[in-house]
């Protein structure tokens, strides 16, 4: 009773024999001085699309939001509880991030749930309220006729990276500040089965391969 899955007990243990020894002073630096990330990455809760294990990331480089299907809600005031947008808050107005990253996946499964809707989970049906940020990219996908199911799950999930992206910029905070040229916004797809990592052409609006070194 009260003992970590061995899994993850194995893994602290060697986490303490591996990195932690390796990165000790660094833990220390971090935990006197604070974190100070250059780089807020919102993506998906998916286990397989882990931000800190594909950008290979040292403690304290990046700052991670994660959600089903890494979607940004648009600046809503209001009583409602908002994580995704709280933590956004925090990166930009307190950490003062200079890079947002909206990073998208392959295989997403908040993604499929949105193309092949299905009976709720639970009365709540807190998924299918929060997929429902995808009903503008959805629509927008839909319109293009697309046959292939593949197909048709991919662009919806670059699509919803660009939505997030719009959403963003409805946040006065994040608005203002890429105006004055202090905060960058980018969007990534990667895909699982491969390992590749795509990113928007902000000029075209296309998704491109990045070349691993490049």
């Amino acid at each position: 009773m009260g003992h970590l899955p061995d899994h993850l007990e194995q893994g602290y243990a060697s986490f303490m024999r591996g990195r932690f020894s390796f990165e000790t002073e660094r833990y220390r630096t971090l935990a006197e001085e604070g974190q100070k990330p250059s780089t807020l990455v919102i993506a998906c809760c998916d286990s397989r699309a882990a931000p800190e294990v594909i950008f290979n990331s040292a403690p304290g480089e990046i700052f991670v939001i994660r959600n089903v299907a890494n979607l940004v809600p648009p600046y809503a005031p209001d009583d409602d509880y908002h994580s995704t947008s709280a933590a956004l808050e925090f990166a930009v107005q307190a950490l003062r991030v200079q890079h947002i990253l909206v990073m998208g996946h392959g295989r997403c499964g908040g993604i499929a749930a949105k193309l092949n809707p299905s009976e709720p989970l639970s009365p709540g049906d807190f998924i299918g309220k929060w997929i429902g940020l995808l009903e503008e990219p959805a629509e927008q996908v839909r319109s293009r006729a697309i046959k292939d199911d593949a197909e048709r799950q991919t662009a919806l999930e670059r699509t919803a990276v660009k939505h997030s992206l719009a959403n963003l910029r409805t946040f006065p905070c994040v608005e203002q500040l890429e105006k004055k040229g202090k905060l960058s916004l980018h969007g990534g797809w990667f895909d699982i089965s491969t390992g590749e990592l795509w990113t928007l052409n902000t000029d075209s609006g296309e998704f491109e391969r990045q070349v691993a070194g490049g």
